[in-house]
């Protein structure tokens, strides 16, 4: 939604006013450190600074119990994630986050989260990352069984929506492995995710995934048959599969 941290508090506020139920999951520009944001806390500190905040506007988070959807096709168990990424979406021919790393510097292709979002306590994303992948997993796998799910995630599950990258090397800012069977363990009915600025709908083993970014305004400008309308997940409605065409921002591979 923003970088600094009073821009992020009005627009969840504003939100707040506006709809009934809000949920939040982090993305990477809501975690970055900025030397002109006055809040300076960086990597968990900050992150649950923003849980905080969410929680006195009336926000959920991933932090909180999950929120359940009782109306047409529910009950459905709707899961914030925040799970990050970790550099297993490498570039083809790179064999180690090293080589990959390599690759992006090489190309100019580096995303800016390599300045400015810092992970302390963690040693870096990728452990950051397995954190809270572990402790995702674990809540989720508390749900009674068979519980139906959407999972919500601003990074997406899956490697598969990342093909359609103008820049490939651009994929390791963009989830882990460690989710590519999320969709299927827990249940999802449909996975709402954002960050890579490519708006469709696609099928998975059967699922529904939605990427639901709007974008910045010049990409808008840029192109303007891209959607601009709020996507209905619940109750599910028939859809049409999209192939995975867009411009990508290069504000987020600078």
């Amino acid at each position: 939604m923003a970088e600094k941290a009073a821009d992020i508090e009005w627009t969840l506020r504003a939100l707040r006013a506006r709809f009934a139920t809000v949920v939040w999951t982090p993305g990477n520009h809501e975690l970055w450190t900025l030397g002109t944001d006055p809040v300076q806390l960086r990597g968990e500190a900050r992150y649950r600074y923003l849980v905080a905040m969410c929680r006195d506007a009336g926000v959920i988070t991933p932090e909180d119990p999950f929120p359940t959807w009782h109306g047409p096709g529910g009950p459905v168990a709707i899961a914030p994630l925040f799970v990050l990424y970790d550099y297993t979406f490498r570039p083809d021919g790179t064999a180690t986050k090293d080589e990959a790393l390599a690759v992006a510097y090489q190309t100019g292709i580096v995303c800016t989260d390599e300045a400015v979002l810092h992970c302390d306590p963690y040693p870096g994303a990728d452990a950051w990352c397995h954190a809270r992948v572990e402790v995702t997993e674990r809540r989720l796998a508390a749900l009674p069984p068979g519980t139906p799910t959407v999972l919500v995630s601003h990074y997406p599950l899956t490697r598969e929506p990342t093909r359609a990258l103008r820049y490939p090397e651009f994929a390791q800012w963009c989830g882990t492995d460690r989710t590519a069977d999320w969709h299927l363990r827990f249940n999802a009915q449909a996975v709402v995710y954002g960050h890579l600025h490519i708006p469709a709908t696609t099928w998975q083993d059967g699922v529904r995934f939605e990427e639901v970014s709007l974008g910045y305004p010049q990409e808008l400008e840029l192109n303007p048959r891209r959607p601009r309308a709020l996507r209905q997940i619940l109750p599910p409605q028939p859809t049409v599969t999209t192939g995975q065409a867009g411009h990508f921002s290069e504000n987020e591979a600078s």
